[in-house]
């Protein structure tokens, strides 16, 4: 068969009908994905042995392309003048008894934040050590959580890191100034704080810490110098002993809660830590705790150099916003009475305190059983399960925390409206340190205490620290009924 019948049968055209012409391929609209690109590209080839027709009556005339509207032109606003911050801008009046922070030479990128923090006079530990420490003197302070110390060793830091230029030749893993503090959540607030008072220096901040993605962190590790290292003991040793973290070139190193990291086992690690640091005699070092016991300051004998001591009493760390009561109870009844509180008033973020581990185990088993929604923080817990409950107890999926002081100590969660000490504290210290978990950032809190038989002895020295009286009250007999059982 010919080529000419073969298109005739095609198209049902007799033979005297003329063949159309094949007309051109109309051009892409705008907006094809082939647009820009070369005639042909990415379009499939067609075979060598066939012929495409298009039939006429499928045949359109090609549509002329849209002329372009041209798009008026949006000026662009023009950006304010930044104003150079200068220390005048700074105005802090001399008062008698303070210390301004005008009174330390610091640099003008650490006055700006420290003038955006609203801090225009120094707390009595940041004015004490301050003085020491900007001279290049080692310190050893005694101090409770709220008193300042944390900005004390941070401005330290930041100053001598500022007056002092880094090496030209140095690693990523090499950080100047090293922190190790003993839990995730003190270590967070710390960094927290040194972002804070470093934003206008350009150094960099990071943290090491246990229970949170490794590779993360050492992403950020591999990404940019580390000038100031927040760390938990076990997981910079991690690093350090693959190779990722080098101590050689840290030029100031704190030890912050001294007493808890010999509470909770960490001092071997931090006796491998501290021996891949330079000798104390090359670095700066500070060591800060809530107690000064005999082993405390045998670390410290160890770890400094001709140090400094500086004492902050506690007298002013019980918040006047937290109203306390003490309510004497026999042990049997101290549960009944924990439960009948936090039932019958509806609390939903309450914090209690007992002294051992396996107390506090078995009072958030029971408020589980009871149906209240309760979970545990203490030594045996999991660092990712601490990390998960105290995330729930912050966004308020768990109602009452129950935890020992080794494992309460760093938590800054704001909205806990109740502090319950099931035992009082063997160390008065520590009750200070408990009931300041309530009545933070300006709100009003409560602390209600149980004096049973084993432990209302404590009183008396806990008064003698706070400097006054806290009289005791029989509970309403209300609250000391059984507790009904939750039938499953």
């Amino acid at each position: 068969m010919t080529v000419l019948k073969a298109l005739k049968k095609m198209f049902g055209k007799s033979e005297a009908e003329p063949l159309a012409p094949v007309p051109s391929a109309p051009a892409p609209k705008p907006g094809n994905r082939n647009d820009g690109q070369q005639p042909g590209r990415n379009a499939p080839a067609a075979s060598p042995n066939k012929t495409t027709v298009t039939p006429p009556e499928q045949v359109k005339p090609a549509e002329p392309a849209p002329t372009p509207v041209a798009k008026p032109r949006r000026e662009r606003a023009p950006k304010p003048p930044v104003t150079p911050w200068k220390l005048e801008d700074f105005v802090v009046e001399p008062q008698e008894g303070k210390t301004r922070f005008h009174d330390f030479k610091l640099a003008p990128e650490l006055m700006h934040a420290i003038q955006d923090l609203g801090f225009p006079y120094c707390t009595p530990i940041q004015a004490q050590v301050l003085g020491f420490t900007l001279a290049g003197k080692d310190a050893i302070g005694r101090a409770q959580t709220g008193t300042g110390k944390t900005a004390a060793f941070l401005i330290s830091i930041i100053t001598q890191l500022l007056q002092t230029p880094p090496p030209k030749e140095r690693y990523m893993g090499e950080p100047r100034a090293l922190i190790i503090a003993p839990t995730r959540e003190l270590v967070v607030q710390i960094a927290k704080d040194a972002a804070d008072l470093t934003k206008y220096t350009g150094l960099n901040v990071m943290t090491f810490v246990g229970g949170m993605d490794f590779d993360k962190q050492l992403k950020h590790l591999e990404a940019r110098h580390c000038d100031i290292l927040v760390a938990t003991p076990g997981r910079l040793l991690d690093f350090n002993q693959r190779g990722d973290v080098h101590l050689d070139m840290v030029e100031v190193m704190v030890l912050d809660e001294a007493d808890r990291m010999l509470d909770m086992g960490f001092i071997p690690q931090v006796r491998q830590i501290i021996r891949q640091t330079p000798p104390k005699t090359e670095r700066q070092t500070l060591l800060f705790s809530a107690t000064f016991t005999e082993d405390v300051m045998n670390l410290a004998k160890q770890w400094t150099t001709d140090p400094s001591i500086v004492e902050i009493e506690a007298l002013n760390v019980a918040s006047e916003n937290v109203e306390q009561h003490i309510y004497a109870v026999a042990g049997a009844d101290k549960y009944k009475l924990l439960y009948n509180l936090v039932n019958d008033n509806g609390w939903e973020r309450v914090m209690v305190f007992a002294n051992r581990k396996d107390e506090v185990r078995r009072i958030e088993e029971r408020l589980v059983r009871d149906g209240v929604n309760a979970a545990q923080l203490s030594g045996d817990v999991p660092q990712h399960k601490r990390i998960k409950t105290l995330e729930g107890f912050r966004e308020g999926k768990i109602r009452v925390l129950v935890a020992t002081d080794v494992a309460g100590r760093g938590i800054h969660i704001d909205g806990i409206s109740h502090v319950i000490n099931f035992t009082l504290p063997e160390v008065p210290d520590d009750y200070v340190h408990r009931i300041g978990r309530t009545g933070r950032a300006g709100a009003a809190g409560v602390s209600i205490s149980f004096a049973g038989e084993d432990d209302s002895y404590q009183l008396p020295s806990i008064e003698a620290l706070l400097g006054r009286k806290i009289s005791c009250e029989t509970p309403p007999t209300h609250l000391l009924r059984a507790v009904e059982r939750k039938r499953p």
